[in-house]
């Protein structure tokens, strides 16, 4: 990803997450590529350079959060896999003596961290959707977040991890719930839209546990919109992850796909960057409550808030549809990225 031009920021609007009630505010950052010295984030030598150390990744994420916080920026977004998001985002809240309530947290349980601080690891984090895990993690975000954190997420849920058919891992969700806690899931993968409606009729005893959903939707991968404004129709918070496509809609990172010729003549009639006009259209969906920015520099997040000075209307929507990649064939590319 890298910092974009264009109109100066403007303020996300207040937004709530449906019929949980939690507060948020129309972008929220994303710390996926600020807790851990390696992501699949294009561009990451350039933006973060060789000194990626705990303590220098920790300072940067503080920079970010705090140029997020008096933006306007009201949700934050970690998972107990994003290396030491939650801790570097703990730290800060207790640094900047923030209280409960003043942003809304959410973070996800589902993967470990194996990496170990390594950019060349083999491996780096490893899906686990059983209770044992549930069982596990909660416990280490709640020690670290407390009661800053609002809403809790099962991490990339697939059909075929079976967490949604779990009864073991639902009862104890829903009993989450019972504690004041927001449970919600993420979505990864071709069958994002799949995943969803399976979700919108998981049940305990009559009772869903889940009230928020957050999943890819990008102008490269827009399959799962369907899906996303029928759980928003039923009162889900709705929230979008990788609306830059990882840094693929993003100025100068040489995608190939066509895509970014298209985003480039849109993006001159705005006077605006690609990344701002990307943001752009999945701010502009009836649906979104909140939509993230992965940004890992303060220059990066301004950038990204120019996108919501971005009005689109109806031939810039229907040239930017004209991008859209088969489902299959865009979860193929990103799971080549390499983690860098």
């Amino acid at each position: 990803m890298t910092d974009g031009a264009g109109a100066p920021p403007a303020r996300p609007a207040p937004s709530v997450l449906g019929v949980s009630g939690l507060r948020a505010s129309t972008m929220g950052l994303g710390l996926a590529a600020l807790g851990r010295p390696a992501y699949i984030t294009l561009g990451r030598q350039r933006d973060l350079g060789t000194d990626r150390g705990a303590a220098r990744m920790e300072e940067r994420c503080h920079r970010v959060l705090d140029a997020a916080y008096a933006a306007g920026v009201r949700y934050v977004d970690v998972a107990r896999s994003y290396g030491r998001a939650e801790e570097f985002l703990a730290s800060w809240l207790a640094s900047r003596a923030l209280e409960p309530g003043a942003v809304t947290v959410g973070s996800k349980w589902g993967y470990l961290y194996v990496g170990h601080w390594r950019t060349d690891a083999a491996v780096h984090e490893v899906k686990d959707h059983s209770v044992a895990m549930l069982r596990q993690q909660w416990p280490e975000t709640a020690a670290l977040l407390g009661s800053h954190l609002g809403l809790y997420q099962v991490h990339s849920a697939t059909l075929q991890s079976g967490v949604l058919d779990d009864p073991a891992v639902l009862a104890e969700l829903l009993e989450l719930t019972a504690r004041g806690v927001v449970v919600g899931m993420s979505v990864s993968g071709p069958g994002q839209a799949e995943v969803i409606r399976r979700a919108l009729s998981a049940e305990v005893d009559g009772v869903n546990p889940f009230s928020t959903v957050q999943a890819t939707w990008n102008l490269l991968e827009p399959s799962a919109g369907d899906a996303l404004a029928e759980a928003h129709a039923r009162g889900w918070g709705v929230l979008v992850k990788e609306a830059v496509a990882n840094g693929r809609l993003v100025d100068g990172q040489g995608d190939d796909s066509g895509a970014g010729a298209v985003l480039a003549g849109v993006a001159r009639r705005h006077g605006a960057s690609a990344d701002q006009v990307a943001l752009a259209a999945a701010l502009g969906q009836p649906w979104s409550d909140v939509v993230l920015s992965g940004a890992v520099t303060e220059r990066q997040l301004a950038a990204n808030l120019g996108a919501l000075a971005v009005v689109l209307d109806d031939d810039d929507r229907a040239r930017l549809a004209s991008v859209a990649e088969p489902p299959a064939a865009y979860w193929d590319r990103r799971a080549a990225l390499p983690w860098q």
